[in-house]
């Protein structure tokens, strides 16, 4: 995908984005915006407000998913482009995955936020480790009934697949 050239929208919506991070910063939020696009109308924006909201999900990107699924009245972003101010975390990686962006366009990488003690390179290596080898256990614990949800969510003639 290297071959998609840059446009001057992609441009304002980067400044766009990038503004919103630096007029956070002020607002007592973390240096991260996010503006979520389709067919070059902003469908939303979001800010970090992980310390305003006492919330650690409350990431930029995921701020603008939650803005942009409730005005769209969708739990997906099908063929929008999200312009965030920093590359995701792998929070916001994720969430942008299964929100079904089209692109992901950011400013400043993952070395620049790990440059401001932003740095998430824990979390790529803690996924990788064993279950019982985390820096948080996870440990699995089998003969429960949590595998009935499951079952009857399979059985489910009228769900809303995601």
């Amino acid at each position: 995908m290297s071959n998609i050239e840059i446009t001057n929208d992609d441009r304002r919506f980067m400044k766009m984005a990038s503004d919103l991070a630096l007029d956070n910063v002020d607002k007592g939020g973390g240096p991260f915006g996010a503006v979520i696009v389709k067919e070059g109308e902003i469908i939303s924006t979001g800010t970090n407000t992980v310390t305003i909201d006492n919330d650690p999900t409350a990431h930029a990107e995921v701020n603008a998913i939650r803005n942009a699924c409730r005005a769209k009245g969708n739990f997906k972003l099908e063929g929008c482009d999200i312009y965030t101010s920093c590359e995701p975390c792998p929070m916001c990686l994720s969430a942008l995955y299964w929100a079904g962006v089209r692109r992901i366009y950011y400013g400043n990488t993952q070395l620049d936020a790990r440059a401001i003690n932003f740095d998430d390179n824990f979390i790529y290596e803690e996924i990788a480790k064993p279950h019982t080898a985390r820096a948080i256990p996870c440990i699995h614990i089998t003969g429960t009934d949590a595998i009935e949800a499951f079952k009857k969510w399979e059985s489910k003639t009228d769900k809303t697949e995601y």
